[in-house]
């Protein structure tokens, strides 16, 4: 148990920032908990220390986490792929987290046909100028950027701009303010664990990856165990083949086996549907707590 395993030397402590505040916080918080890391209890901490498991952990604004990371002050982070985008910062992607997805477009006036190559010269408003930058230049699109910190889709009915660029999740917001989506998603943003590009891969890094791997697996998959007699054991391990191979095991009763294998959570029920008309018969599917693949 942890609180027989000896404190680990501050040098050799993991330093982790995590977002302060939003959804990115919450959600962030969550994993590590399901990873068996201590998380604060009081939104007003700025840094906890989890000892046991050889991390420190800073609570800082989603968008400076990039830049922590990327200058070497902090080990990796967790923060928005759009953020790490859009700071410019030495940091790469380590995984991606499935939490707070988001996709960035442009939008204009409503009617107004506009495509990316007809946004040249055009005054752009966004939230976040480093992405688009980036993203503009590489069709070769040059525009007047307008950095906003929020509201930017009321920004072309205020006479700012002509064309914005922003996160849009189901385009309510942007149809009440007869704006319309136009061109390929410039980002598909979701939350990402991100460490420093121009450095080798930092102590603790390998243990904490594992982890949020088996948080990831257990929240996607779910353990299926049911019973299938002999002549349809072959077809039944066809629809849930696992991730190696289903564990199929003879029961007491003659000519029957107990098969269990890992199926997707989405599957599950049309999976139980599947096998029901096969001829299986006590299925059963239950969550996984944690794991190791």
């Amino acid at each position: 148990m942890n609180s027989h395993r000896p404190p680990r030397s501050s040098a050799s402590l993991l330093r982790v920032a995590v977002p302060n505040k939003g959804s990115l916080s919450e959600a962030a918080a969550a994993m590590l908990r399901e990873a068996g890391y201590a998380q604060r209890s009081d939104a007003k901490e700025l840094v906890l220390l989890d000892e046991a498991n050889g991390v420190e952990f800073f609570y800082l604004r989603p968008r400076d986490i990039a830049v922590y990371v990327g200058e070497g002050t902090l080990d990796v982070g967790i923060t928005g792929r759009d953020m790490l985008v859009d700071s410019g910062a030495k940091a790469t992607e380590v995984r991606p987290l499935g939490f707070a997805r988001s996709r960035f477009r442009f939008a204009a006036p409503a009617g107004a046909e506009l495509t990316v190559e007809k946004l040249h010269g055009l005054r752009l408003a966004t939230s976040y100028p480093g992405l688009v930058q980036s993203y503009l230049a590489e069709h070769g699109v040059s525009t007047r950027m307008i950095k906003l910190d929020g509201a930017v889709e009321t920004a072309i009915r205020l006479g700012v701009a002509d064309v914005i660029a922003d996160v849009v999740e189901t385009g309510t917001t942007l149809r009440q303010n007869g704006l319309e989506l136009f061109g390929e998603p410039i980002l598909e943003s979701e939350g990402i664990l991100i460490r420093r590009s121009e450095a080798e891969p930092p102590v603790g890094l390998e243990p904490l990856v594992r982890r949020l791997n088996g948080v990831m697996v257990a929240r996607n998959y779910v353990m299926m165990d049911y019973d299938a007699s002999a002549d349809i054991v072959d077809k039944a391990s066809e629809i849930t083949p696992g991730l190696e191979s289903p564990t199929v095991s003879p029961l007491a009763r003659e000519g029957w086996y107990a098969v269990r294998a890992m199926v997707p959570r989405k599957d599950a029920q049309q999976l139980m549907d599947d096998l029901w008309e096969l001829g299986a018969r006590a299925i059963l599917v239950t969550d996984i707590a944690a794991c190791r693949l």
